[in-house]
């Protein structure tokens, strides 16, 4: 996809977007509600005319704004939607065979049952659609889609309706099969957990522009925006001046990031980049820093913290830990900082947005 761009009336979908895959690869578009993602999808699949800009797959343009369109039938694409939309009136297996009509009878089922039992669905090959889960019926409606070996996969948020459990179990299968059968594969998602689990590269979409695209390790360890950090999980907010090239933090001094001295910065902290380390002080004292509370979310702790900076000053940041750890209430502690997990920008980014 080269330069595209989409408009519904006034409102621009997508803003001037470029976007490459290779064969076998996984790419997420990653972003909010309204940001544009699932209209590119749609633009990749054909069920969107082109406005502006050009689609081509192994160098054949699909579409040319104006000109060429070719239809979603003929693009060689497999589909998958949040709605898995099987065919009631046909049999799980006559379902998955559905897009094989030119192919013989034989093959036709070798194919689709070879599929259905990489997805756990071939002993439910005579079944109807009524009668299985939401889960099930997205697996069945991945075999369809993949039937026809297209050379791209299109998946718009196909685990959204599926409680967590089974959506982390149905992404590990769909993820697997994607690989073995080696189709590029995009897929639309607002979780940034599902795209760091499904993804080679992700491209992380605001307000119709990519932000950033890169491996699931470089949006997470080395963002370029303040958007990119936040979208990720929750984060804890400090700000301060840039002076001999850092930032004075309430938990200590924090490299400046490259900005120069004087510069007002924006310090975003992640909950996991704070080691919480248990003091042997009586919990009357007000001189450390001190557990407000602590809640165990199951792998993890989370601890709200008062933290006490040299300067005095006091502020309340959130500490993520692995495993029960649940100091009292007052507890005194001592904090300590992972600077792979502290990310530093201008503050007027902040503030604008961006």
């Amino acid at each position: 996809m080269q330069n595209v761009r989409h408009a519904y009336g006034p409102h621009a979908a997508v803003k001037d977007v470029s976007l490459e895959m290779q064969p076998g690869e996984v790419v997420c578009l990653l972003g909010p509600s309204g940001c544009g993602k699932t209209t590119l999808l749609r633009i990749a699949a054909g069920l969107e005319v082109l406005q502006q800009g050009a689609v081509a797959i192994n160098g054949r343009k699909i579409a040319v704004p104006g000109g060429r369109h070719v239809p979603p039938e003929k693009r060689n694409v497999g589909l998958a939607f949040q709605d898995s939309a099987l065919f009631p009136h046909l049999t799980v297996l006559e379902n998955v065979t559905f897009g094989l009509e030119t192919q013989p009878p034989r093959q036709r089922r070798q194919r689709a049952m070879e599929l259905l039992e990489q997805l756990g669905m071939a002993g439910y090959a005579k079944a109807y659609p009524h009668i299985l889960s939401g889960g099930q019926q997205q697996r069945v409606a991945l075999a369809r889609a993949l039937a026809p070996a297209p050379q791209l996969m299109l998946l718009d948020e196909p685990f959204s309706s599926l409680d967590a459990r089974l959506r982390d179990r149905i992404r590990d299968d769909t993820l697997h099969v994607l690989k073995k059968v080696g189709a590029g594969t995009l897929l639309v998602t607002h979780d940034p957990e599902e795209a760091m689990f499904m993804a080679d590269r992700i491209a992380l979409m605001r307000d119709g522009r990519i932000i950033q695209m890169g491996t699931p390790q470089e949006l997470y360890c080395a963002p370029c925006d303040p958007f990119v950090v936040t979208f990720f999980g929750d984060v804890n907010e400090l700000y301060g001046e840039v002076r001999g090239g850092v930032v004075q933090t309430p938990v200590g001094p924090v490299q400046g990031g490259g900005l120069a001295d004087g510069t007002q910065a924006q310090v975003l902290v992640r909950p996991e980049a704070l080691r919480v380390i248990e003091l042997d002080e009586p919990p009357t004292s007000h001189r450390y820093s001190h557990v407000i509370m602590a809640k165990l979310l199951g792998r993890t702790s989370l601890l709200h913290i008062c933290v006490h900076g040299e300067d005095g000053r006091e502020v309340h940041l959130h500490a993520r830990v692995p495993g029960v750890f649940l100091p009292a209430a007052n507890q005194p502690v001592e904090i300590r900082l992972d600077p792979s997990q502290v990310f530093v920008f201008p503050a007027d980014l902040a503030s604008a947005g961006t």
